[in-house]
């Protein structure tokens, strides 16, 4: 066996619970999580760094996302080039989607049965192919959620069991994919894990729909209890503290934070700036450009979100839309993005304050 899994996945119930059975494995994983289209190459190519990094053999895992024939070409042929290099990487795809059919046509690693979830074929693939320590009750999880993601509604117990479940991972929103990839991960197999607990009891779901609310609080409670809001928002900006040294900006003498798609900056960003009061402001870009910034007193984000893109708002509180932004499925891309405005801005500056001295 390869010495590390990087497992993709999809970001449903099926895609998060095929990488719920490969912890029951004794592998070390690293998860990845995509949705379909230009994500999926995006997180590829993440891993492909990972492997050249690591310098170790690897077993590319992926799991409930179907490859085009373009995509399919071009992993198989970076592969090879690893393998070229003597790193021992093997690639596997395991999915049910028809539309992936040409690329499982000519590609042997390429797994597809339409008749069974992505987490069924992989706990099957696992116990024949896998070293699987199975507890009792997986294989029951793997029918609830076989029987949601196929819709199998002749299969009553299982699927009313599988659609709470599939709630629980769809409205587990309070941690960015891009920022806080290993963390969101951990967030939505911890909850899985606590809600197989419930699965045998009568009347299952309505129990695990009641607890719902319950187990997102006692992932984030650190200390004292509190609304989920605030407990989350404390994690929250404990997590933006760690990623200090990457995420941390310049403008005009001025120390700013940089995060992507957090949202909720009134209550987070304001929260930070307390929490780390070395920071001059704060600034967090949506996916589609759009900007948040908060301050508290050291700098006008008003001034800042006018010269960066047109925008406006309070001295403390500005937001505005960057023309041109490019959505992006990785941190180090958003931010070279923003600091490109900033050197432009910073520039023009300095060649309109020379002409004004040469006056």
């Amino acid at each position: 066996m390869q010495d590390i899994i990087h497992h993709l996945s999809h970001i449903d119930l099926d895609g998060y619970s095929c990488q719920f059975v490969m912890q029951h494995t004794p592998y070390k994983l690293k998860n990845y999580n995509a949705n379909y289209g230009a994500e999926v190459k995006s997180k590829l190519e993440i891993i492909l760094e990972n492997i050249k990094s690591d310098k170790k053999s690897a077993l590319i895992l992926i799991t409930d996302l179907n490859l085009t024939m373009d995509e399919s070409r071009w992993i198989h042929g970076e592969v090879s080039k690893l393998n070229s290099d003597k790193l021992d990487v093997k690639i596997t795809l395991l999915d049910h989607h028809g539309s992936g059919e040409d690329s499982a046509k000519k590609y042997d690693w390429y797994f597809l049965d339409t008749q069974r979830s992505a987490t069924k074929i992989t706990y099957d693939y696992a116990k024949e192919n896998f070293e699987l320590d199975e507890p009792e009750w997986l294989q029951k999880y793997v029918n609830v959620v076989n029987a949601v993601d196929l819709w199998k509604l002749d299969e009553v117990e299982n699927f009313e069991y599988g659609k709470v479940c599939m709630r629980l991972v769809n409205e587990t929103r309070e941690l960015n994919r891009v920022m806080f990839a290993n963390e969101d991960n951990h967030y939505k197999l911890s909850l899985i894990k606590r809600a197989v607990e419930f699965m045998h009891l009568d009347d299952a779901p309505v129990v695990l729909d009641e607890k719902i609310h319950l187990l997102k609080k006692e992932f984030f409670r650190q200390d004292l209890n509190d609304t989920l809001d605030n407990l989350s928002t404390k994690y929250i900006v404990s997590l933006l503290g760690t990623k200090r040294d990457t995420n941390t900006i310049y403008y005009k003498g001025y120390k700013g934070y940089l995060s992507y798609g957090v949202g909720n900056t009134s209550i987070v960003g304001n929260g930070f700036l307390v929490t780390y009061p070395e920071y001059d402001f704060i600034v967090d870009v949506s996916y589609r450009g759009a900007m948040s910034l908060r301050a508290n007193f050291n700098v006008s984000v008003a001034q800042i979100a006018k010269e960066w893109a047109n925008g406006g708002g309070h001295p403390n509180a500005a937001g505005g839309r960057i023309q041109g932004f490019k959505e992006q499925f990785r941190y180090d891309k958003v931010k070279q993005q923003i600091e490109e405005i900033i050197y432009d801005k910073e520039s023009r500056a300095s060649v309109l304050e020379h002409k004004k001295e040469s006056e």
